[in-house]
């Protein structure tokens, strides 16, 4: 780990032409911490061009070429010590969500795919794969994931597994591609509602799952066909979705697509996939920072921070706090 680099520091690495090798994975500069203070615009392409997360302290000329923007340096070892266990996930989600700033919501979505499928083959997700035991315990297997409700020219959907937190597998993945198809194809239906059973909207994909695809190639053809995401984005303004108590990875992602967001005081959100070595891969890198920003979304996914329902308001993530 390395301080705070401040205005002056920058300037010497800048002039003294220091190879962008010098940072990144396999390094000893997973990311680079910067003080804003005084800050120079002129160095913005260069910061922008590093293989590594850019951690901005404090305001300045340079914020908005950084990867993430902290007030001050609360927050900032546990971001660091985060990066480090997992540079190259790391340094995957910072490029993509640079690079996709600028484009569609379809073409992130297409983006993210291929950015995903790498860090699933990367030697930081084998390697948690390889500890990783599947749950040992029974669980009662519940043919009926998703619940869909049709009244009048609206469409409720309910994800339907509270005894396994409302995580996300193949089975609820795929009806709720296929209830989404339906809302597509009819246009009749003025909204689409999505919620969840029990205390949680979802605490994202089914880990018991992760890793199953043998190959990034046939990861990325199943996500064209199979992600909830590339539906979500074509609901537009009909698409309404109300959260309680956790809403994680991928149940955030898919949270952030809607048109209107409420949420009940109990809510909270979070973005854990770099523990795994992965990056979000549910179209979070597409719906989030249409809502809440890149650096925010960066901050979300580098922290792993769970993300109170009131700051999520603020921030834009969430619409509206139902009691």
């Amino acid at each position: 780990m390395h301080d705070l680099v401040s205005k002056d520091t920058l300037d010497l690495l800048i002039n003294s032409r220091v190879h962008r090798e010098s940072f990144g994975p396999g390094t000893d500069r997973p990311c680079l911490a910067v003080d804003l203070d005084g800050s120079n615009s002129d160095h913005a392409a260069w910061l922008k061009d590093l293989p590594c997360p850019v951690i901005g302290i404090g305001d300045g000329p340079l914020a908005k070429a950084c990867d993430v923007v902290l007030t001050d340096q609360c927050g900032l070892d546990q971001i660091m010590t985060n990066i480090a266990k997992a540079p190259i996930a790391a340094m995957i989600l910072v490029q993509h969500l640079r690079s996709s700033e600028t484009l569609d919501v379809q073409d992130t979505l297409t983006a993210e795919s291929f950015a995903y499928a790498t860090a699933q083959r990367g030697p930081e997700f084998l390697e948690w794969l390889k500890g990783y035991s599947k749950k040992t315990e029974a669980t009662k297997f519940n043919d009926e994931q998703l619940l869909v409700n049709i009244e009048n020219e609206k469409m409720h959907l309910t994800l339907n597994d509270p005894e396994n937190h409302n995580a996300i597998g193949v089975t609820m993945r795929d009806a709720i591609c296929e209830a989404l198809d339906l809302a597509l194809a009819d246009g009749s239906f003025t909204r689409v509602t999505i919620t969840g059973a029990g205390r949680c909207f979802s605490t994202g994909g089914d880990v018991d799952e992760f890793g199953e695809i043998s190959d990034p190639a046939t990861a990325h053809w199943v996500r064209s066909l199979r992600l909830p995401a590339w539906r979500l984005a074509r609901l537009e303004d009909r698409l309404h979705v109300h959260v309680d108590g956790a809403v994680v990875g991928a149940g955030a992602e898919i949270a952030a697509f809607g048109s209107r967001v409420t949420a009940t005081e109990n809510a909270w959100f979070q973005l854990p996939e770099l523990k795994y070595g992965l990056i979000p891969g549910a179209g979070g890198t597409a719906s989030l920072p249409r809502r809440i920003g890149r650096q925010r979304t960066a901050y979300l996914a580098l922290s792993m921070k769970r993300l109170d329902v009131q700051t999520a308001l603020d921030w834009g993530l969430v619409d509206e706090i139902l009691s």
